[in-house]
């Protein structure tokens, strides 16, 4: 009979490394995290546990960088978010190239039509990982987070473990990019699960008759909320993945995979002219685990005006919708100096759709990423300097401070 548990015995940790600002998880959010403090003079280190960054939107072939527009012809998110969505299509791309944003156009030619981009992904990520290097980001890949030490409400330490063994990072403060709200939960910070759970999906690359492709199986839905009965009939004959399990993901890794060669040979053999590119090496789950901030964003609330707003983005699923970003739902109340960016913040299940793609994590990423480098408490944080330095790096903040040939 095998036992209920073991005790592990003590042991020290080595302390390797101290920072200003660790980000963990590497990433849209942590990119833009990474690159927002070391821009504001920190000393950051950025921890992966792959060894590509970019996260779903390389490693999970998620390729599409969705729209920074309105669909009306408005640009709304700027600063990082825009220039990672150009720095993706700098070397080339491979769709959804829209010349009139891209290349300048008028306002009129630019309505109707989104401010988004199809990427290589390996591209992509090697071209992010120069400009972190560039601006002073340490980088380091192969390394989970698997504890923290906390003291008088503060993170003290992150301890990781990677092919050297454990090890302890000492910071000033943490920002929780790692898409699960892990560093939360493991911190003591309250989170949220997202009770829908995940559809499978299992997008892969092909070459088809001499073309590479990308093929998407799978999607991430609505909220259960908005569908019709017939919709939630249908999903009953589905089964969904919350993507917190170890073994809940290996099953769910095991069935895209089948799903995905089953898919595949449907057009014929392995071939020359029929050859499978590249195939996702993490789940692609969207939403699992958020920490509940200090405010939590409903999807009702569309172009409301924030005080503490740290930026704009759209809903990428229809035309018109502009939310500000609403900075205390970016951290919690418990851990003074974690806060998080991308899929992790604090929004209620119905925005977590709209605020999990890659515009979102760009423009939280950038906002937690300055923010940190103002402060080791971010419920202290001068709100004031905090949306200057914002401003400075390129962000608008508030919609009615969109320019009038944007309108």
């Amino acid at each position: 009979m095998l036992d209920t548990y073991i005790t592990e015995p003590e042991r020290k940790i080595p302390v390797k490394k101290f920072y200003d600002t660790v980000v963990a998880g590497g990433g849209i959010a942590g990119i833009s995290a990474a690159l927002a403090a070391a821009r504001c003079g920190a000393r950051v280190l950025l921890a992966e546990r792959e060894y590509m960054l970019g996260g779903l939107a390389t490693a999970g072939l998620v390729t599409i960088y969705l729209p920074l527009c309105d669909g009306n012809g408005r640009q709304v998110s700027f600063g990082i978010a825009e220039e990672l969505l150009r720095l993706s299509a700098s070397r080339g791309f491979e769709g959804h190239y829209s010349a009139a944003w891209m290349n300048g156009g008028s306002a009129e030619d630019r309505r109707g039509k989104r401010f988004e981009i199809q990427y290589n992904p390996y591209v992509f990520a090697i071209l992010a990982e120069q400009i972190l290097k560039e601006n002073g980001v340490d980088i380091l890949y192969g390394s989970a987070v698997c504890d923290t030490a906390v003291r008088n409400g503060r993170i003290t330490h992150l301890i990781f473990e990677n092919k050297s063994g454990r090890f302890a990072a000492e910071t000033v403060n943490v920002i929780d990019a790692t898409g699960d709200a892990d560093v939360c939960r493991i911190s003591g910070e309250e989170t949220v699960v997202f009770k829908q759970g995940n559809v499978p999906a299992s997008w892969y690359y092909a070459v088809k008759n001499g073309k590479y492709q990308l093929r998407e199986l799978g999607f991430s839905d609505i909220p259960d909320s908005q569908k019709t009965p017939e919709q939630l009939a249908a999903d009953r004959k589905s089964k969904r993945f919350a993507g917190l399990d170890g073994d809940e993901l290996t099953e769910l890794t095991l069935l895209a995979h089948r799903t995905l060669l089953e898919d595949f040979f449907k057009d014929g053999e392995d071939s020359p002219e029929h050859s499978l590119a590249s195939v996702a090496f993490i789940p692609q789950i969207r939403m699992t685990r958020r920490i509940a901030g200090i405010y939590t964003q409903d999807d009702t609330e569309l172009h409301r005006e924030y005080a503490d707003s740290v930026g704009l983005f759209s809903d990428w699923r229809k035309r018109g919708p502009v939310y500000e970003l609403p900075f205390s739902a970016l951290y919690g109340s418990k851990i003074l100096n974690l806060i998080t960016a991308g899929r992790c913040i604090s929004v209620t299940d119905a925005m977590w759709d709209i605020t999990r793609v890659i515009p979102v994590c760009a423009v939280s990423g950038q906002a937690a990423g300055t923010a940190a480098a103002l402060t080791d408490d971010f419920s202290r944080t001068d709100l004031g300097r905090l949306q200057e330095r914002l401003r400075s790096g390129g962000v608008v903040l508030h919609e009615n401070e969109l320019k009038a040939d944007q309108i």
